[in-house]
């Protein structure tokens, strides 16, 4: 996407995976030789066409699908806080009726039909529910995403990239650990709590340090990334509060805390 558009030719996108909103949006992450988030590159313009073929998709290992629910499940929570506190889109604009209610229909769509769907994929089978997680994983979310905007979930993400044991990680696995420390950063209620952490574990994405493979759980090897997640141009102070490491830090060990205790 970055070398059309440098070249001023229009793009299309094919993509053999569903594992992240990425192709639909008309920008691209770059990453250090190492791993590391570094910035978003925004393109003039979006691809002109994203052609998916679902047997292509039904033939793909599970985790890729399951990656992308997770990346698709911050659309909505993300969306919601750019909305409360009037926080720019990746547009440069605000968010619409339209792009609220397509996070929305995005995350509803994860929760009816995502179990469902990783068994279809298990089983390679082209079903309507595979079909709605794969348009929900790469349309309702990158539209959803790129109209609404970014909050805590991926800047989470991006502080986790610091921490070299976490890049054997998919994106969407690390971004559902942001999702769920934005859910405690942000105060959200006991039952949706349950329904996001119920969500996760039903389908398998990750819910605790060790499931995105952070083994040391010191605050002294965890600060690193909080503080990266704090960055001035991160999306986390999209959040309507003062956001500041300390309060990542204590976030993020709630949310592995709460994952660690339901495995018991």
């Amino acid at each position: 996407k970055i070398a059309a558009d440098r070249a001023g030719i229009p793009v299309i996108v094919v993509p053999t995976i569903a594992s992240t909103d990425a192709p639909c949006s008309g920008c691209a992450v770059i990453y250090s030789e190492d791993g590391v988030f570094e910035s978003v590159y925004y393109q003039k313009m979006n691809p002109h066409v994203v052609l998916v073929d679902l047997n292509i998709m039904a033939s793909a290992p599970t985790r890729f699908l399951v990656s992308g629910m997770g990346d698709a499940l911050a659309t909505w929570f993300e969306a919601r806080s750019c909305k409360q506190t009037r926080s720019k889109n990746e547009c440069g604009g605000y968010t619409t009726l339209a792009a609220l209610n397509l996070a929305r229909l995005c995350y509803d769509t994860l929760l009816k039909y995502g179990s469902e769907a990783k068994a279809d994929n298990d089983n390679k089978n082209v079903s309507q529910a595979l079909t709605y997680i794969v348009e929900a994983n790469t349309l309702l979310s990158g539209i959803g995403f790129e109209s609404s905007g970014l909050a805590a979930a991926h800047s989470i993400h991006n502080g986790l990239t610091v921490l070299k044991e976490t890049h054997s990680f998919y994106h969407g696995e690390k971004v559902t650990f942001g999702v769920l420390t934005g859910l405690y950063l942000t105060g959200a209620s006991a039952d949706e709590m349950n329904t996001v952490y119920s969500f996760c574990e039903e389908i398998g994405l990750p819910t605790t340090f060790h499931d995105i493979g952070i083994i040391n759980t010191s605050r002294e090897n965890l600060l690193p990334a909080a503080i990266k997640t704090c960055a001035p141009t991160e999306g986390i102070h999209h959040e309507d509060m003062e956001v500041t490491p300390e309060k990542v830090l204590e976030a993020m060990i709630a949310a592995d805390t709460m994952g660690r205790s339901r495995k018991k």
